[in-house]
């Protein structure tokens, strides 16, 4: 990457590499917090040039270590400071609201120097949407800046009648300070002495103002609840290096990305721009960590459920009972100048609410959150019959209302998306494929909980919905001259028929039949649709085929995680295994091992990966994906309602030995080795405290 980013919370730092904050930069560099930027410039100077970067490390997402020199300074051939003579460690964090910055300066010159430290800082208060170019309007303005003591204010006076403002203040004495936001340390240092100064940079929104900690104690603070997360987390060990590595890289990103608005902690999107609540990503990235936090799906369903449709409002494409698709706090959007106050045009965040909280049962037992969120659950299944399918043919489709709403609102949203294979886009309403696997996999698992819970009449109702929707989707999807599934059905309910990834969603789901599981299974490891790195979004050859294109050839981590647990789940376990290993061999290419949200899709053959130039690092469900690898490995599917746990276990090629423990199932843990000896596989329950039993399929 060739930017450093750390958050924690709702509030996260994007900077270059130095780890500076250049005004007007096209990355969009700041620190932001409710989607406003409340830092558009901070650069540091040693007597007022840039220093020279020796080392830039983020590996640990929420401290960012980065080590700079002085270059050689001599004027009119008198030495003013020998090159490299001051190590210059910047050391940053976020905790309760406040970024952090330590500054520590040491002299490695044999002789004492003296020299100026400088800060440079500016706030434009933009709000999100305006600094990457997506939108303009009405907006507020600066109206002061106030210095008292150790602390700067900068104020503004924001459209929505909200007063910001940026609070920067410092622990070491400065030498001279100005309004406009420069900052000035004359330091003196003998050899091998050291001097650090710390800033602390706080965002305040109306009246709230957050408590400023003691740097040492917060750090402290911050690092705890990462060994709380640690621990609360199942383990996972392997002899495969890489994949080691990428497990704890996706554990470590998924905590960063963990954000609570006050109904449990739920994982944002991504980083930079996507750091908000997304209903797909949210619940699509808790549905691959329940092998290993189910409380963070919690969290994700009952902040989906706090923010459920109500009305019927075209501006927001919302409905009642729909789930939002990405809720925004910025000026434009507490002004009504976007819809994002939430958004709900997704066609299928609604039945992935579902989907998550019946595998969050299966793996908890946790019955009392489906009770206290069955209101929750009758409105999004009345939205699934009556709003998402407004024709009654069984199938549920999208329309964009809003005017500055998505068009397409599937996971693959760019506006081509969806393209026949002569290259007509598609035209709405369009029901996609995947999404009628998702709306059919929720009312088969709602159906079981009501089931268990007595209600045999409702359950059978939901069965016998999913049944019916299961026999027309077979019939009107299924394209026989491909021996594949259309991507969608357009507003004239013909196949939109380019191959695509999209129906390998659908062998989670339970839709297809064991025969069409296999073909799809096997179009996607064929040449036409896998990289070597990875399954592709459209296959090479179609009209709409571009290796460079978001959605029409690239390759998406979290698609591949969510076909492969599909793969495993239908037992097409040869075929989940070598999209495991294309997506190990891709992460090999990506700093810290660390898989983004896309990658162009050309082949293996290049002998690397291209990168997509704008993919959001860390990403959720891409550092979800070698999670949701290791339960698709492992061939784990538990399902607390009849007390059984199924495992299906079948190692990659170069993996040979596999241990997970700490598993919570129910209310007890599960801990499982799977081994290669001499060419066979075997299995060990080293523990079982779930009272469970345990099915294994070995092969």
């Amino acid at each position: 990457m060739d930017y450093r980013v750390i958050k924690e919370n709702d509030l996260f730092l994007l900077t270059d590499e130095k780890g500076d904050i250049y005004e007007n930069h096209p990355n969009g560099l700041g620190l932001y917090t409710k989607d406003t930027r409340f830092l558009s410039k901070l650069d540091l100077k040693i007597n007022g040039q840039e220093p020279i970067l020796l080392s830039s490390l983020a590996d640990q997402n929420y401290l960012a270590k980065i080590i700079l020199t002085n270059p050689h300074m001599e004027k009119d051939g008198e030495l003013i400071l020998w090159r490299e003579s001051v190590e210059i460690e910047r050391k940053r964090f976020i905790y309760n609201g406040v970024l952090y910055e330590m500054v520590k300066t040491k002299n490695y010159y044999p002789k004492p120097v003296k020299f100026e430290l400088s800060f440079h800082f500016d706030v434009d208060f933009k709000d999100m949407f305006i600094v990457r170019g997506f939108q303009t309007g009405k907006v507020g303005k600066r109206t002061r800046q106030s210095l008292e003591g150790n602390t700067i204010r900068f104020h503004y006076q924001g459209a929505d009648d909200i007063h910001r403002a940026t609070s920067i203040s410092w622990d070491f004495p400065a030498t001279s300070v100005t309004e406009d936001g420069d900052l000035y340390f004359n330091l003196s240092l003998s050899h091998e002495e050291e001097k650090v100064i710390t800033l602390m940079i706080q965002p305040e929104i109306g009246e709230q103002v957050k408590e400023v900690i003691e740097p040492k104690k917060a750090l402290d603070f911050l690092e705890q609840s990462y060994r709380e997360w640690e621990t609360n987390t199942t383990k996972v060990e392997t002899d495969h290096p890489i994949f080691q590595s990428m497990i704890k890289r996706g554990i470590d990103d998924l905590r960063v990305l963990l954000t609570d608005l006050g109904y449990g902690l739920f994982p944002v999107a991504g980083l930079p721009w996507f750091g908000v609540p997304f209903g797909r990503d949210s619940l699509i990235a808790a549905l691959q960590m329940l092998p290993f936090n189910a409380e963070i799906a919690k969290g994700t369903l009952l902040t989906m459920a706090a923010y459920q449709g109500t009305k019927i409002d075209t501006w927001r494409d919302e409905q009642p009972g729909k789930i939002m698709h990405e809720l925004r706090f910025g000026e434009l959007a507490n002004t009504n100048q976007i819809p994002f106050t939430p958004y709900y045009g997704t066609i299928d965040a609604t039945p992935l609410f579902l989907v998550l909280l019946t595998e969050y049962v299966k793996w908890t037992g946790d019955l009392e959150l489906f009770k206290k969120l069955e209101a929750n659950v009758k409105r999004a299944l009345t939205w699934i019959d009556e709003y998402g399918d407004r024709d009654g043919d069984l199938f549920v489709e999208y329309y964009q209302e809003a005017s500055k709403g998505i068009a397409n609102q599937g996971w693959k949203d760019s506006g081509d998306s969806v393209v026949h294979r002569n290259g007509d886009y598609a035209k709405a309403p369009i029901a996609l494929a995947e999404v009628q696997g998702y709306v059919y996999q929720g009312k088969i698992g709602i159906a079981e909980i009501y089931q268990n819970l007595g209600n045999l009449d409702l359950a059978k109702q939901l069965h016998s919905e999913a049944e019916q929707l299961k026999e027309k989707f077979n019939s009107s999807f299924w394209m026989q001259d491909q021996q594949f599934y259309a991507i969608a059905l357009d507003k004239e309910k013909a196949q939109v028929g380019t191959l695509t990834s999209n129906p390998g969603h659908l062998l989670l789901s339970g839709i297809l039949d064991e025969e069409n599981a296999k073909k799809v299974s096997d179009l996607l490891v064929s040449p036409k649709m896998f990289t070597g790195y990875g399954i592709r979004t459209m296959g090479i050859g179609e009209a709409g085929y571009n290796p460079m294109s978001y959605h029409d050839g690239s390759v998406w981590p979290h698609d591949n995680s969510l076909i492969v647990l599909g793969m495993s789940r239908t037992k097409q376990s040869a075929a989940a295994n070598t999209v495991i290993q294309g997506l190990i061999k891709a992460a090999t290419h990506f700093e810290y091992t660390r898989l983004p949200e896309l990658f162009c899709g050309y082949e293996d053959t290049l002998g690397h990966v291209v990168e997509y130039p704008v993919a959001c690092s860390p990403q959720a469900w891409a550092a979800g994906t070698p999670l949701l690898f290791v339960q698709a490995i492992l061939g784990l599917f538990p399902n607390s309602l009849d007390q059984t746990i199924t495992l299906n276990p079948v190692l990659p090629e170069d993996i040979n030995r596999l241990k997970v423990s700490q598993l919570k199932i129910g209310k007890g843990e599960l801990a499982i080795t799977i081994e290669r000896k001499n060419g066979t596989l075997e299995v060990s329950i080293d523990k079982n405290t779930t009272g469970y039993n345990v099915t294994q399929n070995l092969k």
